[in-house]
């Protein structure tokens, strides 16, 4: 199997499930000095990035199955960053896939995200579901993701053996977003506001999105798509199952939408000592009012998903 993403907090957990079952594993990684807990699973590491198309496709001939799962995921990034990101995420899957048509692999699975489906205005939407692109996108990584997702999707129409799974909003032990750092807040009990907490996320857990990828892998239908999500809810629902897990004080006052745009134009000195990114405004347009859920009916029925609740996911990551 080859791997994209091999280092990352999903595509880590992926290489060690895919190990373990006996799986040979070839991972592309940028530097190899990093990829040490990747070596020491056993995988092979081959060094390069999502540009080096003759490198993939190299490394893939032979392959049983290629996974993609490489990508910049932030949000409130700065506009100098912005062009990198489209770069990676679009022009990065691009290269994948057809690194690996061109290779032969009989089986691609490409890790998408729910973000794709952009504002669901408080509805509860499926893989059918389509937004209209020209009513503009959230944040720079919600357009890249929803561009990446396209040029899977015109692949497949084109006959490429892509199967795709869409994640909501992954937590777990080792995650370094800004989600993992409002749960360690909140664990700490180092939280006693709570910001954005209308909006809504779907939580799963990442070892159940590992599990899922590897069913959609097995099982899945070349050309369909996956939502792999967990528990509907919002940002208060999470900092406050957070807290009452890790026994702490349960906060109930959200932080003023208002005072967060009123210190935007400050974002890049007080974000960071807010624990928000520095592109504030890109940060409250995606997460004010917003809501990112999506079913996943769909992968329990056909696939075999079964991801833990919230509360357990919590337990096991704060253990």
């Amino acid at each position: 199997m080859f791997v994209t993403g091999a280092t990352g907090f999903i595509g880590g957990r992926l290489v060690a499930k895919l190990r373990a079952r006996g799986d040979e594993v070839v991972a592309l990684v940028r530097s190899s000095e990093k990829a040490a807990a990747v070596r020491e699973l056993g995988c092979e590491l081959v060094q390069g990035d999502l540009a080096g198309a003759d490198v993939m496709r190299s490394a893939m001939a032979g392959c049983d199955g290629v996974f993609h799962l490489a990508a910049v995921y932030k949000v409130g990034i700065p506009k100098p960053e912005q062009e990198a990101m489209l770069r990676a995420n679009v022009g990065g899957t691009a290269n994948v896939l057809d690194a690996a048509i061109a290779a032969g692999v009989p089986r691609i699975l490409y890790v998408s995200t729910c973000n794709v489906f952009g504002n669901t205005h408080g509805n509860v939407v499926d893989e059918t579901y389509r937004r209209d692109p020209s009513e503009g996108f959230l944040s720079i990584y919600d357009e890249a993701k929803f561009r990446a997702h396209e040029v899977a999707t015109h692949r497949i129409a084109a006959g490429a053996p892509i199967v795709i799974v869409q994640p909501a909003a992954v937590y777990g032990p080792g995650d370094h977003s800004e989600l993992g750092s409002m749960i360690e807040q909140a664990g700490r009990g180092r939280m006693p506001l709570i910001p954005f907490g209308s909006m809504g996320i779907g939580f799963v857990h990442v070892d159940d999105v590992a599990d899922g990828i590897l069913l959609a892998f097995e099982k899945g239908e070349i050309g369909e798509s996956y939502v792999l999500s967990g528990e509907l809810g919002t940002m208060r629902d999470l900092v406050q199952e957070t807290a009452y897990v890790a026994g702490r004080h349960i906060p109930s006052i959200p932080i003023p939408t208002f005072l967060i745009k009123l210190s935007a134009p400050f974002g890049s000195v007080i974000g960071p000592l807010l624990g928000f990114p520095p592109n504030m405004r890109e940060l409250i347009a995606a997460s004010d009012g917003v809501t990112y859920w999506a079913s996943d009916v769909k992968a329990r029925r056909t696939l075999g998903f079964s991801p833990r609740s919230l509360e357990q996911g919590l337990k096991d990551t704060l253990a």
